[in-house]
């Protein structure tokens, strides 16, 4: 780009802005720029890619050339560019030792429990609030892609660029992102592989805080598991896979068959609370995550269990290296209706087969 502003500027569409529309290009690289500006550039032909002109909604390709006019005085109520966070010495040194994969475009944290992802009403400290000190060699700051409950542990995905941000986002949203959450439960379900389909709504008179099973009104919320280990009838260990992304929905879905996360009080009460030393703190961990890379491929990320939890496994006598013997892309468990269907088709086969043994028969 010139330094000089009064020329017209030329820009290189770089990887990490591949595919993305002219608007948003000028929203992530020239803020200042109004989408009522680039749109009279594009109206009047100032705006072109590759010499041709351009619409706002056109999308990049890497290697094209940008040519943008001369920048216009900024009115003055232009949006501050944002100043990195000054982050102590601890806080930096925290969010670094939380750091369990890093590479181009990603970083894998195993998140601790207590720690909330975003900042809200009386709650300062936070990941997002943490990751100035992750941008590591790049100038631009990581952003959150997806969220974790603040008293959840484990993986938590954040990415490195905006390329990366809109590539995530996508497979989270489009629900080929995998996540498997280990959680100790009180009791042992009486079914052993199941999958719980329960809508669920913001609970009245909680401020959204909760949530709750809402037949009528509710979202469909879909959440497998697997019972891994049990210790008696007392408690179980169990592999949760959310098919879908509700807020709170594997706590919520968890209590609601009657074996509610260990710890989980807001869920289940005073019941979620073992006796003889067991930690208090919620037990559901989100123990890997896998998800296609924006660079190709898919790429697997393993978060080990925060001391609370691996202590209280210890304690109940599970064995952690079952937990991962199950490859995660089996299908889920058939639901009854399925079942019914499967049944009535293989009942039809027989009849069918049947029927051409009498015709055999009969012609003999």
């Amino acid at each position: 780009m010139s330094e000089d502003n009064a020329q017209v500027r030329q820009f290189t569409v770089d990887a990490e802005d591949d595919g993305i529309r002219l608007d948003r290009w000028f929203k992530r690289h020239l803020p200042e720029t109004s989408f009522n500006l680039v749109s009279r550039w594009a109206r009047t032909g100032q705006l072109r890619v590759d010499g041709a002109r351009a619409d706002p909604g056109d999308r990049l390709t890497t290697g094209q050339t940008l040519r943008v006019p001369p920048a216009e005085a900024a009115p003055a109520t232009a949006r501050p560019v944002r100043e990195k966070r000054p982050l102590t010495p601890e806080q930096t040194a925290m969010a670094e030792a939380m750091v369990i994969h890093r590479d181009a475009q990603a970083i894998v944290l195993n998140k601790p429990p207590g720690l909330a992802t975003q900042g809200g009403t009386k709650t300062h400290d936070h990941v997002d609030g943490l990751l100035d000190a992750l941008s590591f060699e790049r100038d631009d700051r990581p952003k959150l892609v997806h969220r974790l409950d603040k008293d959840t542990s484990g993986a938590l995905l954040i990415a490195r660029s905006p390329r990366a941000a809109a590539f995530f986002s996508k497979r989270f949203s489009g629900r080929s992102a995998k996540k498997v959450y280990w959680a100790l439960v009180v009791g042992v379900p009486e079914i052993a592989d199941g999958l719980i389909d329960l809508p669920l709504a913001k609970q009245p008179g909680t401020g959204g805080e909760k949530m709750h099973v809402d037949e009528e009104n509710g979202a469909p919320a879909t959440s497998r598991y697997r019972v891994i280990e049990r210790a008696g009838n007392r408690a179980a260990w169990v592999e949760l896979q959310p098919q879908t992304g509700r807020t709170h929905q594997l706590r919520v879905h968890m209590a609601a068959i009657g074996h509610p996360i260990v710890g989980d009080g807001k869920y289940g009460g005073q019941e979620s609370f073992l006796t003889g030393g067991i930690s208090r703190k919620m037990h559901l961990h989100a123990r890997r995550i896998r998800i296609d890379h924006p660079d190709g491929g898919k790429f697997e990320v393993t978060a080990e269990l925060p001391t609370h939890f691996a202590e209280s496994m210890e304690m109940l006598g599970f064995d952690q290296s079952l937990g991962d013997i199950r490859v995660d892309d089996s299908p889920p468990p058939a639901t009854r209706e399925e079942k019914k269907a499967k049944a009535r088709a293989h009942a039809k086969t027989i009849r069918k087969e049947r029927r051409g043994e009498r015709r055999g028969r009969s012609q003999r």
